[in-house]
């Protein structure tokens, strides 16, 4: 039992979690200064199921719908599936309880949320496809994890209304653009494969120096979103009353050019901005 557990958690990466589940986390943090809910920590638990339910669910569907490319690639061979440590069928079967799950639990949290959980679901499920005709798909996959501080907000506050949901706004286009730029540095190293197979993705069609500059301008409008919502946290207070604020900012943005500069493991440097950004806002939101 325990091996089948490990085995499924390798399955689904369930260790880069750390890069969706921190901004979850500041937009519920965010959602509980707005709403003042009675029962926080009973939303915060349906959140974190909602959180991992559906990239389990995304994981599994990924390693389901590539599991041909996966063994036909040197670099993705080992994975569980065309490994046979997990069939197709247990992959998919486990994609559609984690599926159910998230759904169930997004109606239990309020109607807004039941609402928009498959429209969630089919992103994140939809993005697997989409390398298969679109060099886009690092978007898709920035929008899918986009969703996170977004979702995490309306489970506490049932609406999405503005101009006070605004950061919620400019941190979503954050994730996007943080996601989509580390996602094409990440496709650097299947960059010969994916053009011999006739797959879709920025290094594919640019090459690997156009690539990294179209990551470099991704990063670069993830940084001004992130200053727009730091900004907009703050409108009508003193910088030095929010240096947690800040400061999570100043982290976020030195791993972010780190990266560049050093060309970094793209897994430990992005987990940890995202965690950094997180601790480091949620302390000021709260104290």
């Amino acid at each position: 039992m325990k091996n089948t557990i490990a085995t499924y958690a390798r399955l689904v990466k369930f260790s880069h979690t750390v890069f969706a589940l921190p901004f979850a986390l500041i937009g519920f943090a965010y959602g509980v200064t707005v709403a003042m809910p009675e029962h926080p920590w009973l939303l915060f638990a349906q959140v974190i199921v909602c959180m991992v339910t559906a990239r389990s669910a995304a994981m599994a569907f990924n390693r389901w719908a590539d599991r041909h490319i996966d063994a036909a690639n040197p670099r993705t061979a080992g994975r569980e599936i065309p490994a046979g440590k997990i069939s197709p069928w247990g992959a998919l079967v486990f994609c559609i309880v984690n599926s159910a799950l998230f759904v169930a639990t997004a109606i239990t949290i309020n109607p807004l949320t039941g609402r928009l959980s498959p429209v969630a679901l089919a992103v994140i499920l939809g993005y697997s496809y989409c390398k298969r005709f679109t060099a886009l798909a690092h978007i898709v996959l920035g929008m899918a994890l986009a969703i996170a501080p977004a979702g995490a907000y309306i489970a506490v506050t049932g609406n999405f209304t503005m101009p006070i949901a605004v950061p919620m706004v400019y941190l979503s286009i954050t994730v996007l653009t943080w996601c989509a730029g580390f996602d094409i540095l990440y496709a650097l190293q299947d960059e010969a494969f994916d053009k011999t197979h006739h797959l879709h993705s920025i290094p594919s069609r640019c090459g690997t120096q156009a690539s990294r500059w179209i990551a470099i301008a991704m990063h670069a409008a993830s940084i001004a979103a992130l200053w727009g919502f730091a900004t907009h946290c703050t409108p009508h207070c003193e910088a030095e009353r929010h240096v947690w604020l800040w400061a999570g900012v100043a982290i976020f943005v030195a791993l972010l050019l780190y990266q560049h500069i050093r060309k970094a493991p793209f897994d430990i440097v992005n987990g940890l901005a995202s965690i950094g950004l997180a601790v480091c806002v949620i302390i000021d939101i709260f104290v």
